[in-house]
């Protein structure tokens, strides 16, 4: 197997403490920036590259591979967050927010997925694309969710420790290589922004502050 790049994407343009999954959101003004920053760690050439169908996903694949064929792949998406999709994580029911705080790995988001639910997907496809004899480098340029799936995987990182110990930022990449008989990662960009992002209500943060 050659290596893979996860890359996960830009910036997206949505407020922050609203709550996204799938729904097909922009990307903000500085991705121009972002991606080329991106661009700066990636070596050359690719062999195949695989992307998220969804625009944010999408539009930095095309860019960074410019004339490059790209596999969008729904399994690649990010966790399916049902009815919650754009709603503040503030607003959200407490009758249905704190069954899934307290077990996010198994509880599905009401009409949407679990987090085993996202691991399943993407971890059959990233297996698949590992096995695929392309004769080169592959990218895969995804959401946060699917990166940390990803490396628990390779890892054995129980998914409820996957948020701590793989912290990674907007417009990260991450080397996977084998190594012995399975395969390591390594970090090539992963810039921390200003503010940190919120995928929870604001409550869980001031537990930490």
């Amino acid at each position: 197997m050659n290596d893979i790049y996860l890359i996960r994407h830009t910036t997206p343009a949505v407020a922050k403490g609203i709550c996204y999954g799938q729904t097909d959101l922009d990307v903000t003004e500085s991705f121009i920036t972002e991606a080329e920053a991106i661009r700066e760690v990636l070596p050359a050439p690719f062999a195949a590259v695989h992307s998220s169908p969804l625009q944010r996903c999408a539009r930095l694949a095309t860019h960074l591979f410019p004339g490059h064929a790209v596999s969008l792949r729904p399994e690649l998406m990010e966790l399916h967050c049902g009815s919650w999709e754009m709603q503040p994580w503030d607003d959200l029911p407490k009758d249905e927010i704190d069954p899934w705080m307290a077990d996010f790995v198994n509880i599905r988001v009401p009409g949407g997925e679990s987090y085993l639910d996202l691991h399943a997907r993407v971890t059959q496809c990233f297996n698949a694309i590992a096995a695929a004899n392309v004769g080169g480098h592959q990218a895969i340029v995804a959401h946060g969710g699917v990166l940390r799936s990803v490396l628990s995987g390779i890892t054995g990182t129980p998914l409820i420790e996957s948020f701590k110990v793989f912290s990674l930022h907007y417009g990260c990449v991450v080397r996977i290589y084998p190594a012995g008989a399975g395969l390591d990662y390594e970090v090539l960009l992963n810039n921390k922004p200003e503010e940190r992002e919120q995928h929870k209500p604001s409550s869980y943060y001031k537990k930490f502050t």
